[in-house]
């Protein structure tokens, strides 16, 4: 049977297909991320098919020769412990050779990934609150659209590890969300996108060069929701300002991941970054 089993890049539809998967895992993903995942690298997403019928994904985007991302490792259930998901996790770790090579893995994985070289980098947290809530009017706060994506990307760089302006396109102009900036003497300090997903929104990423000034975004990007409306943001827990700002408004932990990585932890100003873009490509 196992000579049947055949690895391929997938296609946007097939891109479809794995955020489907991870929905049903319970992952929530957001309504278009396929759409912006298959932006930061067309060739990073494989499928495993067993004759005609798709068990296995992965992705393994890689932004650049020396960083990828690895996520959406999910084989069927009743496919699992047969050999498949590791052939597709060795195709991954194959196209990515040479690269540091990142992931967000639930942390009762851990000792499995660091059997194929992950370290343990730090932890991040899930949180779960509500949306809604009024801010006053700040002119320091604006749509991220109004300003050049230059200026946007720039803001960016320091909080990843390689430049990424295919998928930062397509991620801050996604339908159903909403991405804001923050202004300090006239130039960009901050900004956040909160998307709609297949349960709630997610806030992602927030970055800014305060906590008062995350904490500005986050209100603004909150009030865009209803008061009903489930908001999660996935924080740093070694931002600990981050964490504050979670719990000060009254969210609750719901999921934790280990952010791991092959080589050494990249120099990103965590004390800056208080919610993650994503789970599935960083």
């Amino acid at each position: 049977m196992q000579n049947t089993y055949t690895i391929k890049t997938m296609n946007q539809q097939e891109v479809e297909l794995a955020v489907e998967w991870a929905a049903q895992e319970g992952w929530n993903p957001g309504l278009h991320d396929a759409q912006c995942y298959y932006a930061a690298d067309p060739n990073g997403f494989l499928i495993g098919y067993l004759k005609d019928e798709p068990i296995a994904t992965i992705s393994a985007v890689k932004y650049s020769d020396d960083f990828g991302f690895i996520g959406f490792y999910i084989v069927k259930p009743e496919y699992r412990v047969k050999g498949f998901g590791i052939q597709i996790w060795n195709a991954a770790l194959e196209y990515l050779k040479g690269a540091n090579v990142a992931l967000d893995g639930v942390v009762a994985q851990q000792e499995n990934y660091k059997k194929s070289g992950f370290k343990l980098a730090y932890s991040n947290i899930r949180y779960e609150g509500l949306g809604g809530g009024n801010t006053l009017e700040d002119a320091s706060i604006v749509k991220l659209a109004s300003l050049p994506f230059d200026t946007i990307e720039a803001y960016d760089q320091p909080f990843f590890p390689a430049s990424r302006p295919n998928f930062l396109k397509a991620w801050i102009t996604q339908p159903d969300s909403h991405a804001l900036g923050i202004m300090s003497n006239g130039v960009l300090s901050g900004y956040g996108v909160i998307r709609e997903c297949r349960e709630g929104y997610k806030i992602g990423p927030l970055l800014a060069d305060s906590p008062e000034l995350a904490e500005s975004l986050f209100l603004a990007l909150k009030s865009k929701l209803n008061t009903s409306d489930t908001v999660y943001l996935d924080t740093p827990e070694v931002n600990q300002a981050a964490v504050n700002l979670a719990e000060r408004h009254g969210m609750k932990v719901s999921f934790e991941t280990a952010r791991m990585y092959t080589a050494e932890t990249p120099n990103i100003p965590l004390n800056r970054l208080f919610g993650v873009t994503s789970f599935e490509i960083g």
